[in-house]
């Protein structure tokens, strides 16, 4: 795959470092402890604002306007409905098995509220992002396609994983433009497929290799029982290849959505980041973090946020000062007070 953009691409570009973020980190994670998790709110507000308005495309940058105090009324509706239904199971158990009834219907509805305010929390160039999803669409996303999923042995996983990431990229704005996300199944499922036949291969590959250094040590006892120490390994190459696997399939998947997305106006993506390079990073960081016991955690994130930024660009369609002019004169800009009131961030993972 080539390391370049294509021809006209604007790069992202992060503008962060390391030594700053990890300033900002712990006092993050320091005020978290203290508190006992309350201003764990504050912190993921100060967490996004940080990597966000480092975040630039032709010198305009990012941002998020979401308050500690918005974050912390989200949680505290959580903790309250869990809380609930925990009493109503022992309490009252049949009420407590209608009221999960109840939430499992309505997490579409949340995860909506979700992205709403997500989306309406965040801006590039003074211009918010807004989303219009709805909770039927999001039911038959989140619901009804992971049942399929299931019933299918997982054989269906590339198409709800496109469902979803079309759900969600066709349902946000920027301003008043829309985004477009408009890929072939083909690209997921070749993705899914190059995943697994490394799965395979890695497993072939090691297994003979085991069997034919290890060839008295696999071949049964008399009694009929195997060198357990070898049986372990075997079983430990199986899901450490799932690890390189999953990168093959994030980073052709990614680069699949991002080639394939437009924003109203003539506005394309692009992506290039590679499966080899992003699992250097992915492992390299993870030895770095647990043996610095978490300590160069900062770097890491910064690290993949840049790698990621790189290999990342915008394609105009043309100039970008008339259209983030054009949106903010259509009233995609700060002037939506109403966007600070509607949503909520209920800790979601979306």
């Amino acid at each position: 795959m080539s390391e370049s953009l294509p021809v006209g691409a604007k790069p992202f570009e992060f503008t962060g470092n390391a030594k700053e973020w990890f300033g900002i980190w712990i006092v993050n994670l320091l005020l978290s402890i203290v508190t006992l998790g309350i201003y764990s709110a504050w912190a993921k507000v100060r967490h996004r604002k940080y990597f966000y308005g480092n975040t630039y495309v032709e010198g305009r940058n990012f941002d998020y306007h979401a308050t500690g105090k918005q974050i912390l009324i989200g949680r505290l509706i959580i903790i309250g409905v869990y809380v609930l239904l925990n009493v109503l199971l022992l309490a009252v158990p049949p009420l407590g098995w209608l009221m999960l009834v109840v939430l499992i219907f309505a997490y579409p509805w949340l995860i909506v509220r979700g992205m709403l305010f997500n989306a309406r929390m965040s801006s590039f160039s003074n211009v918010r992002f807004g989303f219009i999803g709805t909770t039927g669409r999001a039911f038959l996303v989140f619901l009804v396609y992971p049942i399929l999923m299931t019933l299918t042995l997982f054989t269906t996983f590339p198409i709800w994983d496109r469902a979803l990431k079309r759900f969600s990229v066709d349902n946000h704005k920027l301003g008043q433009a829309t985004f477009k996300l408009d890929v072939n199944l083909s690209a997921f499922y070749m993705a899914f497929l190059w995943a697994i036949g490394f799965v395979v291969l890695v497993n072939v590959i090691g297994t003979l290799l085991l069997y034919f250094v290890f060839h008295d040590a696999v071949s049964p006892t008399p009694d009929g029982v195997q060198n357990l120490p070898v049986l372990i390994l075997i079983q430990v190459l199986f899901f450490a290849a799932f690890l390189p696997a999953a990168f093959i399939y994030q980073a052709l998947t990614r680069n699949a959505v991002y080639n394939n997305t437009t924003l109203q106006g003539g506005h394309r993506f692009a992506s290039n980041v590679t499966a080899p390079k992003l699992l250097w990073i992915a492992v390299s960081n993870m030895v770095v973090v647990i043996c610095t016991l978490f300590l160069m955690l900062p770097w890491a994130q910064v690290r993949i946020a840049r790698y990621l930024a790189d290999h990342t660009g915008l394609i105009p369609g043309g100039s970008l000062d008339d259209f983030v002019s054009q949106q903010q004169e259509a009233g995609g800009a700060f002037g939506d007070a109403y966007a600070d009131l509607e949503g909520i961030d209920v800790g979601l993972p979306i």
